[in-house]
């Protein structure tokens, strides 16, 4: 009988890197939203992975639960939302089993995934997150996400022998989120960081958030889509009202996207209701997916002045936490 290994892992690194796209992927379910914009997570969220695993080729198989908890990037934080965020991140270490440390693959043979061709010194960001790491005596992994998009594999051999000699990574491993390319060997490799144990939660378990909080999101994630410029930083989704219709087998939702002033209220509604008509009808489409039954979305746009610099109003829509 295989042995049972179950533990968490914490996917940490700078916005727009991959890690929601990674956890996704890893499930099987879209639990993150995801967007090419920066910083589109706020909240931890969580996704947990099942299945039986060899540890290496012919190596010995074991029945393994991932709980992995994906977090917000890291990056210098200009508002009470961007401090909160960078919390998130890296108060996630605390806790965990192990840690999953994402960087990008270099575009072009002069950039270097944010490592010095020496090796000498490290960003800001990623000297943050190593010394979470080493604070914390945790094990390690390094993934080099967007591998798709180097044409020639071979510069990729310079960057993992660099970051090789940085001192907390038990492995390092190229993926491409998007493609699934080196993931199985990834999973397999956080595997062998897991204690021995019973499972941390169900099988059938894909994650600790509500519905409701999944729904939320997936409405923010389409203003992400489709607003421009510094507007979907500022707003916000709250779920007013969820009303499950056994009769009918659907749900009616009210939800109300907050923004900070009358003039981001006017874009988001969009001439003739235009805008708020399009982020309804997808964001409904993706809300039904996700609940196996029809959705039905009535959306509402409300003016919070400033609410990301209040650390009173982040904390009532959601964005806080009791320690």
């Amino acid at each position: 009988m295989a042995a049972t290994v179950a533990g968490t892992v914490a996917i940490l690194g700078r916005p727009n890197v991959g890690k929601s796209t990674l956890l996704n992927r890893i499930v099987g379910e879209k639990l993150a939203i995801v967007s090419n914009k920066p910083q589109t997570t706020r909240n931890r969220i969580v996704g947990i992975w099942n299945g039986t695993i060899a540890l290496s080729s012919g190596g010995r198989v074991v029945k393994g639960q991932i709980v992995f908890v994906d977090t917000p990037g890291v990056h210098p934080p200009h508002s009470e939302l961007g401090r909160f965020m960078v919390r998130e991140a890296l108060d996630a270490i605390d806790g965990v089993d192990a840690v999953l440390m994402m960087v990008e693959a270099p575009e072009g043979p002069a950039r270097a995934a944010g490592l010095p061709h020496a090796a000498a010194a490290l960003p800001e960001i990623e000297q943050r997150i190593i010394a979470r790491v080493l604070e914390a005596r945790l094990p390690a992994i390094l993934a080099i996400n967007k591998v798709d998009r180097v044409r020639e594999k071979s510069a990729l051999l310079p960057l993992i022998d660099a970051w090789s000699r940085r001192e907390p990574f038990k492995s390092i491993v190229p993926i491409s989120a998007t493609q699934g390319v080196g993931v199985v060997e990834l999973v397999r490799d956080l595997v062998g960081l897991l204690p021995e144990g019973p499972l941390l939660h169900d099988e059938d378990t894909l994650t600790d958030r509500s519905e409701r909080f999944l729904a939320g999101e997936l409405i923010r994630e389409q203003l992400f889509h489709r607003l421009r410029n510094e507007l979907p930083y500022a707003s916000a989704v709250v779920v007013d009202h969820w009303q499950e219709r056994a009769d009918r087998g659907d749900v009616v939702i009210d939800a109300t996207i907050l923004v900070e002033r009358d003039s981001q209220k006017g874009i988001v509604v969009g001439k003739g209701g235009q805008m708020i008509g399009d982020v309804g009808k997808a964001a409904r489409e993706e809300i039904t997916k996700l609940l196996g039954r029809p959705a039905h979305l009535r959306l509402h746009v409300k003016v919070a002045p400033d609410w990301t610099s209040s650390a009173a109003s982040i904390a009532r829509l959601g964005y806080d936490r009791e320690d």
